[in-house]
């Protein structure tokens, strides 16, 4: 093969699924991470009258990025703002009745950590994400959710974050989709704010989601 002179093709083909296996172990891991913490986001987004804005630097940063995005298309208004920007002036958008989501997995960036800081003495609710509940990132915050890549490995070296955003991005996804579900948000109203690409060609919608407390968090129930 052009550019591997010395990987064959199997070889090559072994290390993509042996990450790919090990990534699958970590969102597998993931489930039982998933606490009271969550939950209490959760009323605390239900519960708030202002916007949802996520914030992080680096891969937690694209992170955190994504998840706004899906709040905002599934009834949660959401808007991302990069940490610097933050610093620089743009923490003056955030208001008391907002809540920030902001992600750092090893809990040590300084600026996340002194942005966190700052909102807090300004009255404004800081939800951290994070690996390192013991970080000064952490410590800043007034609610905390912890959760881990396991196995570690997931994460090229322990350095490259490659399981690490899936976890995070995992978490995210599972916010959205309770939210969705308590809101009784519609397909219709998805479309209303998603009239572009192929989500705002459908003809046939699915069923509306709901919570039901006894087959699971986010399930559908018949379209009327």
């Amino acid at each position: 093969m052009n550019g591997t002179p010395d990987a064959s093709v199997q070889t090559i083909l072994d290390a993509a699924r042996d990450l790919i296996r090990l990534e699958a172990a970590a969102l597998t891991n993931l489930v039982d991470q998933v606490d009271q913490s969550t939950a209490q986001v959760v009323g605390m987004i239900l519960a708030g009258t202002g916007k949802v804005i996520t914030t992080g630097t680096g891969t937690s940063g694209i992170m955190a990025e994504r998840l706004s995005h899906l709040l905002a298309v599934t009834g949660t208004p959401a808007f991302y703002l990069p940490c610097l920007d933050a610093l620089h002036g743009g923490m003056g958008s955030i208001a008391p009745s907002d809540l920030v989501i902001a992600f750092s997995k090893g809990g040590k960036s300084a600026e996340l950590t002194q942005l966190v800081t700052r909102l807090e003495e300004r009255g404004i609710r800081v939800v951290a994400v994070t690996e390192s509940p013991a970080s000064e990132f952490a410590a800043a915050a007034s609610h905390v959710v912890t959760i881990t890549t396991d196995p570690a490995e997931a994460d090229l070296g322990g350095l490259v974050a490659t399981g690490s955003t899936l976890v995070a991005g995992a978490w995210g996804d599972a916010l959205v989709a309770v939210l969705m579900s308590a809101r009784q948000y519609s397909w219709e109203e998805v479309i209303s704010t998603h009239p572009g690409g192929i989500v705002g060609q459908q003809d046939t919608l699915p069923a509306r989601m709901r919570l039901d407390p006894h087959t699971g968090p986010a399930v559908a129930e018949e379209a009327p």
